[in-house]
């Protein structure tokens, strides 16, 4: 069934934009069906709406309500799965796996945070992932920490013959992506990318609109990431907390001393551990933008400016950006695309009052979709086209997670494949480098390499742990 306007009442309060912390929110209800039917027409915002306690009533609203869509069935077996990382994201996976799956073990560093994953579990913690790699009975991994080491655990994952969810992005730099997606092939293995939109209603239908000819042919998309992050101020090395086995923490980055503002979450913002937020949130709307584009492979050409504009912090990521990528086709007019992003993470002002979202401009028309539950339609004549559908309506499991395990009994690939993923991480990693070297980046995509500037190239890669680390991707 499709819920419209003016049939549940009660919509026009639950579903207003939710900014600020509640994006976290959000986030951890994005698996929910009734978030792809979400009414499209809402303008106004509630200046309270981000607080927890609102959105928590909101998100109990929904459970009142029919559930819309089709959904597949669920998986046939009980597969022994593992978590590691015990963080926030954790927290949404922790959740979704124990409809579907045995939670075994649980792993991370900080020992706080395991004992809470063990008691809400049962299973198993640990903080050495090798335990886990170990363990025959355990047929897949899914992969929650800080990025620089979402690949090396995930390739220790696919080398031990696990299948593996790993968050998004899948790399901390573009050398480790190869690497991960040739681990996987190697080893015949399943690895979903954690680009959740894959999954999502709401999402899947616009991408559907847009292969069905609704807007001609797209020749660009342009994605936004706006929202107002967290000064993290400015600290200085201190000591690591007992609870805190730091060494495994770093892994095999540079090790750097520890230091509050760059430990659990303020470590995006670090080179040496994170990818900014271009890679945090930006992740998700490059990868739409890029499905709904119809692009295959890497972009020949990448240029992005940007830096610190608001925060006097000790981040080291810009705080804003604009980034474009170009592939280039067969070089005839009307064959070539075009990708542009924005991050504003210091403005609370968003295109349709909406945080994120992705514009996607035809030869006859532009469609706008936000997972943040929006749609919209223009027709080429400029005017709204009211109530978008596709023809054909994909049939969707119950969530990002059951596509991973449907994909490992079925042997097909799942949605956000890690060819996918490493193609639209590969985008993350190449702003990255644009923004800080200030240089248009000419990308060879048949050799991989960044060939107009040496310096650049060099940061398709990462500085490694100088005394080596056993987890450094071979």
């Amino acid at each position: 069934m499709q819920l419209r306007a003016g049939e549940y009442p009660i919509l026009n309060w639950m579903l207003e934009p939710v900014t600020g912390d509640g994006n976290r929110e959000l986030e951890r209800i994005e698996r929910n069906p009734m978030r792809s039917y979400q009414l499209f027409n809402h303008t106004s915002r509630n200046p309270d709406a981000s607080t927890r306690r609102l959105f928590l009533q909101r998100a109990s609203a929904v459970a009142l309500l029919p559930i819309a869509g089709r959904s597949m069935g669920a998986t046939e077996v009980k597969h022994k799965v593992a978590l590691i990382g015990c963080g926030g994201r954790a927290g949404t996976h922790r959740d979704e796996f124990k409809k579907i799956a045995e939670i075994a073990w649980v792993c991370d560093p900080d020992k706080q945070r395991l004992a809470q994953f063990e008691k809400e579990t049962g299973a198993k913690g640990t903080t050495d992932l090798r335990r886990i790699l170990d363990d025959k009975e355990v047929q897949a991994v899914v992969i929650s920490t800080p990025d620089h080491w979402h690949a090396p655990a995930a390739i220790m994952a696919c080398n031990a013959g696990k299948h593996v969810y790993v968050e998004k992005p899948c790399s901390h730099n573009f050398i480790e992506g190869a690497k991960l997606l040739e681990a996987a092939r190697r080893n015949n293995v399943v690895v979903q990318h954690g680009t959740q939109s894959r999954s999502n209603r709401l999402v899947v239908d616009a991408i559907q609109m847009i292969k069905e000819g609704v807007i001609g042919d797209v020749l660009m998309a342009k994605a936004w990431n706006v929202q107002r992050r967290a000064n993290i101020g400015k600290s200085v090395p201190s000591a690591v907390p007992d609870h805190v086995d730091y060494d495994t923490w770093v892994g095999p980055a540079s090790f750097i001393p520890y230091q509050e503002n760059r430990f659990h979450y303020a470590w995006h913002w670090w080179h040496n551990f994170g990818t900014g937020d271009i890679g945090n949130d930006g992740a998700h709307e490059i990868d739409i933008a890029r499905w709904g584009l119809g692009v295959e492979g890497f972009p020949t050409s990448a240029a992005a400016i940007g830096g610190k504009y608001y925060f006097d912090d000790d981040q080291q990521f810009p705080d804003h950006a604009t980034c474009v990528f170009e592939w280039p086709g067969d070089g005839q007019v009307g064959h070539r695309r075009q990708l542009m992003f924005e991050m504003r993470i210091w403005s609370k002002n968003y295109p349709y009052n909406c945080d994120c979202g992705i514009e996607f401009h035809g030869t006859r028309g532009m469609l706008m979709v936000s997972k943040r539950g929006k749609l919209m339609l223009w027709s080429e004549d400029n005017k709204i086209v009211e109530d978008p559908k596709p023809k054909e309506v994909i049939a969707l499991p119950e969530s990002h997670q059951a596509d991973f395990l449907q994909s490992i009994e079925s042997g097909k690939r799942p949605s956000a494949d890690i060819e996918i993923g490493h193609h639209s991480t590969a985008l993350i990693h190449l702003a990255n480098i644009a923004v800080r070297t200030g240089v248009q980046l000419a990308f060879d995509p048949t050799t991989q390499t960044i060939t107009n500037d040496a310096k650049a190239n060099a940061m398709l890669g990462r500085a490694y742990r100088d005394q080596g680390h056993w987890s450094i991707p071979r």
